[in-house]
């Protein structure tokens, strides 16, 4: 039997987004043992070019949202992206996650051969096949960013390892 389209997203977006989840966990109390302010981390780079932390963060819940919506035949929810807190940022991940959840398999069957066509940016609309769309694009982007709120959080003393970044096994 092969792997479904939902198996192959749904539960990983979900569990990573419970993942970043614990890391947040993990930062508030690195910042209450410190004395700071847990908000410093939200504006966050590892370089000036970077986008900061809570851009990484909607930015994967964008990755997550989007694959699911769109292999579902979809128009992904639009959520503003104005969160400035941890408080904030936690919610977006949870409502990603209750997202994500609240699609059942069904909705994805045959997804892997429909076309998945979105905006590129202004003037450029990408066109492949759901399953290249998984794989190639909407993954790889999830984790790109999802590795990017995980390395600032470490870069800013938050005790994480590689099992708070795989979440349980």
């Amino acid at each position: 039997m092969s792997l479904s389209m939902h198996a192959a997203s749904v539960p990983v977006f979900s569990k990573y987004s419970k993942n970043m989840l614990a890391w947040l966990d993990k930062a508030e109390a690195h910042a209450k043992a410190r004395k700071f302010d847990v908000d410093n981390f939200v504006g966050m780079r590892l370089a000036p070019d970077m986008l900061p932390f809570a851009r990484q963060i909607q930015i994967a819940s964008d990755a997550a949202k989007g694959a699911v919506a769109r292999l579902a035949g979809d128009e992904p929810p639009k959520w503003a992206d104005d969160e400035k807190t941890f408080g904030e940022l936690r919610a977006r991940i949870q409502k990603t996650i209750d997202y994500v959840e609240s699609i059942p398999a069904h909705r994805l069957e045959g997804s892997d051969k429909r076309d998945i066509v979105m905006p590129a940016g202004p003037d450029r609309t990408l066109r492949m096949t759901g399953e290249a769309f998984l794989e190639s694009f909407s993954i790889p982007n999830f984790f790109f960013h999802v590795t990017m709120a995980y390395a600032l959080l470490r870069h800013g003393g938050v005790e994480l390892g590689k099992g708070d970044y795989l979440g349980g096994l």
